[in-house]
C-alpha cells in the first residue's frame, strides 16, 4: 500500500501534521509516519494508505481525523513516578517552599501535566501531594492534565491500570493508593482521582494561558517527552506559551533529553543532582541588573542562560558562498509625526505578550491618573489573575461590577477568579448572574458545566454542556468567543465533546 504514495505527498503530509499537531516527521522518521498512517487509514475506513493520504491532503484534517491520527502517531510509553529524581526534587525542594510561602494565606497550588498521556504522571503528582502535605484537605489544589490524544484521556479518566504501569514505581504506592479490580487491573482510589482534572488540549494550535481553560497562573508545569517530537518553531512557540502560563518563580519540568540552554533562553536553569528545572524569573532583572536569586536549596545551582543557538534537532542552516551582495537600502521617507499609543493599547499589547506585571503597572498608573473605562478594570483583573494575584484581581472585578453592574463579562471574570481561589459556591452565583444578564453566554454555561462535573452532578453537567453546544452551533468554527482569551467556537466544541466522551466511556 505504501509504495503507491509518492514521496512528494509524504513530504506534504508531514507538513500538514506539523502544522496541525506539531509532530515532526522529517525524512529520517518517514518509516514512523508510514507505520502510523497504515493503522490510521484502516481505522478511518480507507481501502489503502494512499487514499487516506490523498484525503488528508485535500482539505484540513477534521477534529475526528486528528484524534485518530494522534492515537497512531503519538507514543503512550509512561508509568507511575517515571524519572523518580524529578519527583524527589519536587518533594524535597519545590513543594516545601511553595507550602511555606502560602500557608496561612492563599493556600493554593496549581500544577499542570501537559502531554499527560494515559494519566500516570498527573496521578503520580496527586499521590506526591497527598504524601507531602498532611493538611492537603485545607488547600485548594488544581492538577490539570491535558493531552492531544483523546483516547489517552479516556484511559486516564477511567483510572484503571495494569502491572506494566507500575514498573520502577516506589514501594508501597500500589498498595496504598490502588484497589485490585476483578480483571487483574488496579483502580486508583477516588480521593486521588478527584484531585486531577483531565482536558483535551493541543499544545500547538490551542491558545494558552487562558482563564477560560484554567491554563493560567501555574506553579509547576510538567511537559515531558513532548517537545522532542515538535518542529523547532513549534517547540519554541509552546515553550513561550508555557512560560506565560507560569507564575513568577514557577517551574517548568521537561525530560532530561529535552533539557537545553538554547531551548529555554527566557528561563533560569536550576541544577539539582541529576535534574535540571527551568524557573520563570524576571528577565529584566537578570539581564540588566545581573541579579541572581538565592538557590532553592543547598543542592540547587543556578545556571546562567546561554545565547540562543539552533535547537538540538534543528537541521543545519545552509550558507551560500560566495555571499550574495546586500540589498540596496530603500530611500528614506519624509519624517512623519508618530502617534503615541494610549496606556490602554500599551497594556493590551504587553498582556498579549504575556508580560502581565508590566501591563498591570501601566493600568494601575493610568487608572490613578485618569477616569478609566470598565475595560481597564477588566484587563487589569485578567493580568493580575494570570500572575496568581487573586485577591487584587477580585478587588478589580468588584470595582468593574460597581462601575457597570449589568455587564455579564464582569460577573463571569469574577467567577473565574473565585474558582481559582477555591470558592465554587460564590463562583456559581456569579456565573448564574452572568447568564441572567445574557442567557446565550457560552462560557458561563461551560463554566457551570465544569462546576457540576467537579461535584459529580452528571445530569446537571450534561445539561449545561448541551446548552453550550447548542449555542456554539450559532458560531463558525473559527469565530473567537467573547471573554475567552482567543478560544474559538470550534475548539470549545471539541473540548466539550471530548469531556462528554470521557464521562460516558466505560
Amino acid at each position: 500500500m505504501l509504495n503507491r504514495v509518492p514521496e512528494a505527498q509524504w513530504s506534504r503530509l508531514s507538513e500538514v501534521i506539523a502544522e496541525t499537531m506539531g509532530l515532526h516527521f522529517p525524512s529520517a522518521r518517514r518509516a514512523d509516519l508510514q507505520r502510523g498512517l497504515e493503522g490510521a487509514a484502516r481505522e478511518l475506513g480507507f481501502e489503502d494508505t494512499a487514499a487516506c493520504v490523498g484525503e488528508l491532503l485535500s482539505a484540513p484534517p477534521t477534529a475526528a481525523q486528528i484524534e485518530v491520527l494522534a492515537s497512531h502517531l503519538t507514543v503512550g510509553e509512561t508509568y507511575f513516578f517515571r524519572e523518580k529524581k524529578i519527583f524527589d526534587v519536587l518533594a524535597a525542594d519545590i513543594l516545601p517552599e511553595l507550602v511555606r510561602s502560602r500557608r496561612g494565606r492563599e493556600q493554593r497550588l496549581r500544577i499542570w501535566s501537559a502531554a499527560c498521556c494515559t494519566g500516570e504522571e498527573p496521578y503520580s503528582l496527586a499521590m506526591l501531594l497527598h504524601q507531602a502535605i498532611p493538611d492537603l484537605a485545607d488547600w485548594h489544589v488544581t492538577i490539570l492534565a491535558t493531552d492531544i490524544n483523546a483516547r489517552f484521556l479516556r484511559t486516564a479518566a477511567a483510572g484503571s491500570y495494569g502491572e506494566w504501569s507500575f514498573r520502577d514505581t516506589p514501594m508501597g504506592i500500589k498498595e496504598r493508593y490502588f484497589q485490585r479490580a476483578g480483571d487483574g487491573r488496579y483502580a486508583i482510589l477516588p480521593e486521588i482521582r478527584k484531585l486531577v482534572n483531565f482536558a483535551h488540549l493541543n499544545l500547538v494550535e490551542d491558545v494558552y494561558p487562558s482563564l477560560a481553560t484554567d491554563t493560567n497562573a501555574m506553579d509547576v508545569i510538567f511537559c515531558r517527552n513532548a517537545l522532542m517530537y515538535f518542529t523547532p518553531s513549534h517547540a519554541r512557540k509552546a515553550i513561550r506559551n508555557l512560560h506565560h502560563a507560569l507564575v513568577e518563580g514557577g517551574s517548568l519540568v521537561v525530560s532530561p533529553s529535552e533539557a537545553s540552554h538554547a531551548l529555554f533562553p527566557q528561563f533560569l536553569a536550576v541544577n539539582f543532582p541529576g535534574v535540571i528545572l527551568y524557573q520563570k524569573s524576571d528577565a529584566k532583572l537578570r539581564t540588566e541588573q545581573r541579579w541572581t536569586p538565592a538557590p532553592l536549596s543547598e543542592t540547587a545551582e543556578f545556571v546562567a542562560p546561554a545565547t540562543e543557538t539552533p535547537l538540538p534537532w534543528a537541521p543545519p542552516v545552509p550558507v551560500a558562498w560566495p555571499p550574495e551582495p546586500a540589498p540596496a537600502l530603500p530611500a528614506k521617507e519624509p519624517a512623519q509625526t508618530e502617534t503615541l499609543p494610549t496606556p490602554g493599547a500599551m497594556a493590551e499589547s504587553l498582556y498579549r505578550q504575556g508580560r502581565y506585571a508590566e501591563a498591570a503597572d501601566i493600568l494601575r498608573a493610568a487608572i490613578d491618573q485618569h477616569a478609566s473605562e470598565p475595560a481597564a478594570f477588566s484587563l487589569l483583573a485578567r493580568a493580575l489573575a494570570n500572575q496568581g494575584n487573586l485577591a487584587e484581581a477580585l478587588a478589580w472585578c468588584r470595582r468593574w461590577i460597581a462601575a457597570d453592574k449589568l455587564d455579564p463579562a464582569a460577573h463571569y471574570l469574577r467567577a473565574v477568579v473565585l474558582l481559582e481561589e477555591g470558592d465554587p459556591e460564590q463562583a456559581r452565583t456569579s456565573l448564574q448572574r452572568a447568564l441572567y444578564l445574557q442567557p446565550d453566554f457560552v462560557l458561563a454555561h461551560f463554566g457551570l458545566g465544569n462546576l457540576a462535573r467537579g461535584r459529580g452532578k452528571r445530569d446537571e453537567s450534561r445539561r449545561h454542556f448541551a446548552n453550550a453546544l447548542h449555542l456554539l452551533g450559532r458560531y463558525q468554527p473559527n469565530d473567537l468567543l467573547p471573554e475567552s482569551d482567543g478560544l474559538t467556537a470550534g475548539r470549545l466544541t471539541e473540548t466539550i465533546t471530548a469531556m462528554t466522551d470521557m464521562e460516558t466511556a466505560p
